[in-house]
């Protein structure tokens, strides 16, 4: 079983490139719990997961939740090319201590692609490495941006299937996502409503210092 851990999000404000996108989000997600981010291309879920990871800082609101129990899954894979499919998860479960590599490679199907090189692997191949090294990071929080992106039907079925274990497990998730995961339990935030309003000058900056002070 995981660590139950609740994370919990109050007044937030966010912003990408000095600009404020989002403002006065909230919710709480506790163990066991998956939050379906949506809205169009550009309203700020990237930005609203970067923040939640600690990777920017928020304008306004808190973020509660312990810094070591999240995870984050970017665009980007996040594995060495120069390493073996087995030598990249050994990697981060050195980093972060736990995790079991063979496991995460069954789960991910990437048994039989241990020893390959990471360079050598498709597109497809490379995000379920990325994906498997969710399972070797023993985090609860998992903060996911498309982590479909290039997978095929059957790759995604499998990652759901993953997902599933994990929330089962105690863990929970945040997901950026337009694909049906099949989670029927899964909450969903519309980010639409919580698009941060233009400054009323037109975005003179000491209007905005103000607003966000």
């Amino acid at each position: 079983m995981t660590a139950a851990v609740t994370l919990k999000v109050a007044g937030l404000a966010v912003a990408r490139g000095g600009v404020a996108v989002l403002e006065g989000v909230g919710f709480t997600l506790a163990a066991s719990q998956v939050l379906i981010l949506r809205g169009p291309n550009g309203v700020g879920k990237t930005t609203l997961l970067r923040t939640l990871a600690g990777l920017q800082p928020p304008l306004a609101g808190s973020v509660s939740v312990p810094s070591e129990s999240l995870t984050y899954a970017a665009h980007a894979d996040g594995i060495k090319a120069v390493l073996s499919v087995a030598e990249n998860l050994s990697f981060w479960a050195a980093i972060y201590g736990t995790g079991d590599v063979a496991q995460a490679l069954a789960a991910m199907n990437l048994t039989a692609l241990a020893d390959r090189r990471a360079a050598h692997l498709s597109a497809g191949q490379k995000r379920r490495l990325g994906l498997a090294r969710l399972l070797v990071t023993g985090r609860p929080v998992w903060l996911l941006d498309e982590p479909t992106v290039s997978l095929d039907a059957a790759s995604v079925s499998l990652f759901a299937g993953v997902l599933r274990g994990h929330l089962a497990a105690g863990g929970s998730a945040v997901i950026a996502t337009h694909i049906d995961l099949g989670l029927p339990e899964a909450a969903v935030l519309d980010l639409t409503p919580f698009k941060a309003r233009a400054p009323q000058d037109g975005g003179a900056k000491g209007a905005f210092d103000e607003a966000f002070a």
